[in-house]
């Protein structure tokens, strides 16, 4: 490894050269089964040929122009999000934390417009927003906060999954002008609200009493990973904003903030801006993105597979002293383990399977949306024996 980079990754010793669907192959010519997808980034697993073809054509006639002009592949992207989001305007950007700085910026104008001085916005324990200033501080994970003090004001803090915790917050707390919250926590540990459903239909109803925002961030749960296009449309509910990025532009990065109703219009000219947000490099390979997935259906294939992949578990696992739960939604897995289990990720590699644990003791599967039955097993049958190993030590 390069000397001349930061040591900001624990990086596993491994390179990777090329890839095909699920499957990476490394410098020395090793296959490997990807379960993490680049961190729910390539969801239509690696070099999906459309995508390939879409990415070429569109670098070999225009990679970037200034948002000061007009654009048609993003303005075409921003049509297809809107259409299968229900939503009504759309901002790009390049990540997830920029989309929800973006979120973070528009909840705070919605409430100086209205005449709040100093807006404060709900968060969740356990959350995961970005590492910019902002959306750390937003973030529910000391371990990631520390070191960078003083933090942004402006956030208060509640359990996940828990209504009456928020409810007393609105009594208390004139000057809250949205909840910022993630349908499911994905580096949090899998974290799935115990009647999803009614948990956000619930944070909806108690938006509409007090005027805020409903903001949704669906930087892992969205385009397709959980079985909708987006989490929230599992509920009867629409959020006020989303926060969209990684498996968007399927590797090409990009990111968005999705507004609807009354936090549609509340960006004006000059309030927020982004160099490289929606050129139409990222843009296109938004498109097809979008485009690849409604016509192969992997919605479906990422719900189907994904509870394949969990009762595949159950079984392996039953009787197994250890694993205290499986959970999915969608290609959302989380296996969590009644003890640290942050080794596994070495062994995984080491027999030739990419993994990824979060929250110190769930092992986070995030595969791509192609995967198909026969890989899914697969998988199933190569992490339970890991998992076993590791358990018996």
């Amino acid at each position: 490894m390069s000397d001349h980079l930061m040591n900001t990754y624990m990086r596993q010793p491994v390179t990777f050269v090329k890839g095909e669907g699920v499957w990476l192959w490394d410098n020395q010519n090793n296959q490997y089964l990807d379960a993490l997808s680049g961190v729910a980034v390539n969801g239509l697993g690696h070099a999906h040929p459309r995508l390939v073809d879409t990415i070429a054509k569109q670098a070999a006639k225009l990679i970037h122009v200034s948002n000061i002009y007009n654009i048609a592949e993003q303005e075409a992207l921003a049509d297809k999000l809107c259409e299968v989001s229900g939503m009504d305007k759309v901002f790009f950007c390049n990540s997830g934390c920029e989309a929800n700085e973006a979120a973070i910026k528009l909840a705070r104008l919605y409430g100086h417009n209205k005449g709040i001085n100093t807006p404060e916005i709900i968060v969740m324990d356990q959350s995961f927003h970005g590492r910019t200033l902002a959306t750390l501080s937003a973030t529910g994970n000391r371990k990631v906060q520390a070191g960078f003090d003083p933090l942004v004001s402006g956030f208060i803090r509640v359990p996940y999954d828990d209504v009456e915790a928020v409810r007393q917050v609105a009594l208390h707390h004139p000057n809250v002008v949205a909840i910022l919250v993630e349908p499911v926590q994905g580096e949090g540990g899998i974290n799935i609200p115990k009647d999803a459903g009614a948990y956000l239909e619930q944070l909806r109803q108690i938006c509409d009493a007090n005027g805020w925002l409903l903001m949704l961030d669906e930087v892992q749960t969205g385009i397709g990973r959980t079985g909708t296009w987006f989490a929230f449309q599992h509920t009867a509910i629409k959020p006020d904003v989303m926060s969209l990025a990684k498996g968007l532009g399927s590797g090409v990065p990009i990111g968005a903030c999705v507004a609807s109703g009354k936090a549609a219009d509340v960006f004006t000219y000059g309030k927020h801006g982004s160099t490289f947000g929606g050129n139409p490099l990222a843009t296109a390979a938004g498109l097809a993105t979008l485009n690849i997935i409604e016509e192969e259906h992997l919605r479906e294939n990422a719900e189907k597979v994904g509870n394949l992949i969990r009762e595949g578990f159950i079984a392996e696992f039953k009787g197994t002293q250890g694993v205290v739960t499986v959970r999915n939604a969608g290609l959302m897995i989380g296996i969590e383990l009644d003890r640290p289990c942050a080794e596994l990720v070495k062994m995984a590699l080491e027999s030739k399977l990419l993994i990824n644990v979060t929250a110190e003791k769930v092992i986070r599967l995030l595969p791509p949306l192609v995967m198909n039955e026969a890989e899914a097993k697969e998988l199933v049958q190569r992490l339970s024996v890991l998992i076993k190993t590791f358990l018996s030590q």
